[in-house]
């Protein structure tokens, strides 16, 4: 059975790289009927936030992505971390090393001298003397002084390292008994009977040394994905300016968890030429063996062009749904469906969206200068004037339909074209002088409140003149 996992440290928000990572790690789960677990990896108690993983799993259900079983806290576990560290010291593949902070800057200033990578020299591997007075000592495990270390990567194919360029008797253990990163993923991943590590390659220089510790401790060794990172347009790598943010402020920009699934599966994955792909489609064709093996641009106007595209084609109720977040509730207005389709096609984001909702739904408090200066001249602002008069001698109507035949029927009548009152008229209803279909924000606006905009703004007009 494939076994997944994402294992995030709560030092800071989920941001979409790690999310990318996640989304990989579920569908290749899902795909096999295998399970996605979840751990937080809070060994670090100096730097970690409750918040932090509190937001890693709200960014979780926003997103959708369901694990499997209870969530797994390394902070919980470091007796269990303990007992592997002792096992490993009574089997003498790991052991006591009392070097000081002297010690190690005397021997890491030399090796600088000599232009030699700096290492630990293993100098206690084998110490059988009186332990020093005053020193605490660290463990450190027995790692390979020669041959090599390899694997097939399943992005990157066969990788190989070799031991004496890459590694020395690291530490398992600090000085006051916490357990080391690449000590405690091994475990846990063991632990957990993980199949498949999928994780960005910025780990990859942490797999040989969990390759050391899972052959030390008898574990079998999963199969790795390393993932080649996000860049910005520019190949540089990516900042909250370019996206590099918390997974959830895009909620707060806007955009749908649907779009930021079926845009980071594209950021180094793909499937023919195929851009929109359904949660299904994504369980079925996923497979890590085809992640690119380069690097991926962000691009912000493909994220922006999906996003427009599940706007477009999202249910009502669940755009009605949607729009709560942003504080507009359009549930009971009696032209709710009229008022989704008029924006629907013309917002990129639910926040934009909010807000031309907002400005059809509000009376304009002000209005807009240069689409005043522009549009209203003494000509329209008599047109309608009396436009105004005849709307009112007209009477009730409601349907876009309507607004529309009778505006024509008033500018036939006067020998204008619709834009001699156009402009004015979205004026009186938004304040400025863009918005959807005139007719359409006139049936949503409502007859009564129709013209009384347009009396607001002849009054207001009047007042500045």
């Amino acid at each position: 059975m494939i076994v997944t996992r994402f294992a995030p440290s709560p030092t800071g928000y989920l941001h979409i790289g790690g999310l990318r990572t996640a989304i990989y790690s579920y569908l290749w789960a899902r795909k096999n009927n295998g399970k996605f677990l979840l751990r937080i990896e809070d060994t670090d108690l100096a730097r970690n936030s409750k918040e932090a993983a509190d937001a890693i799993v709200e960014a979780f259900k926003w997103v959708g992505l369901s694990h499997d079983g209870e969530i797994l806290y390394q902070s919980e576990r470091f007796d269990l971390y303990k007992t592997y560290v002792q096992k490993l010291l009574d089997e003498g593949k790991a052991y006591k090393c009392y070097m000081s902070k002297e010690e190690l800057d005397a021997l890491r200033a030399e090796q600088m001298a000599k232009k030699e990578r700096t290492r630990y020299d293993g100098r206690y591997r084998d110490f059988t003397g009186t332990a020093p007075l005053g020193i605490e000592p660290v463990i450190r495990i027995k790692a390979p002084i020669d041959g090599q270390i390899s694997f097939v990567d399943g992005v990157k194919g066969e990788v190989v390292f070799n031991a004496k360029d890459m590694l020395d008797d690291f530490i398992i253990a600090r000085s006051d008994g916490v357990p080391t990163y690449n000590f405690v993923v091994t475990i846990d991943d063991a632990l957990m009977e993980v199949t498949d590590v999928i994780r960005g390659d910025d780990h990859l220089s942490n797999t040989p040394k969990q390759i050391v510790v899972y052959n030390a401790l008898g574990f079998s060794v999963p199969r790795f994905h390393h993932v080649p990172m996000i860049l910005n347009p520019e190949g540089k790598k990516l900042s909250k300016r370019d996206g590099a943010t918390d997974v959830m402020e895009y909620q707060k920009e806007g955009y749908l968890p649907e779009t930021l699934l079926n845009f980071l599966i594209r950021l180094g994955w793909s499937h023919g030429d195929q851009e929109i792909f359904s949660l299904q489609e994504m369980q079925e064709w996923f497979d890590p063996t085809d992640i690119n093996k380069s690097a991926s641009a962000y691009n912000k106007e493909k994220l922006l062009w999906l996003n427009a595209h599940y706007i477009k084609t999202m249910p009502y109720e669940r755009i009605i749904e949607e729009l709560k977040y942003f504080g507009v509730d359009i549930g009971l207005h009696v032209r709710k469906e009229v008022l989704v389709d008029a924006i629907r096609d013309r917002a990129k984001t639910l926040k934009e969206f909010a807000s031309q909702v907002q400005q059809i739904l509000d009376a304009p408090q002000s209005y807009d200068e240069k689409a005043v200066e522009k549009f209203l001249t003494k000509e329209a602002m008599a047109v309608l004037e009396d436009y105004l008069a005849v709307l009112i001698a007209k009477g009730m109507m409601s349907e876009a339909s309507e607004f529309e035949e009778f505006t024509k029927a008033f500018l036939e009548e006067k020998g204008l074209k619709l834009k001699d009152i156009a402009q004015s008229l979205r004026i009186a209803m938004v304040g400025n002088s863009v918005s959807p279909s005139v007719f359409e924000v006139l049936s949503i606006v409502g007859y009564n409140e129709v013209i009384k905009r347009i009396q607001n703004l002849i009054q207001g007009v009047r007042v500045e003149s």
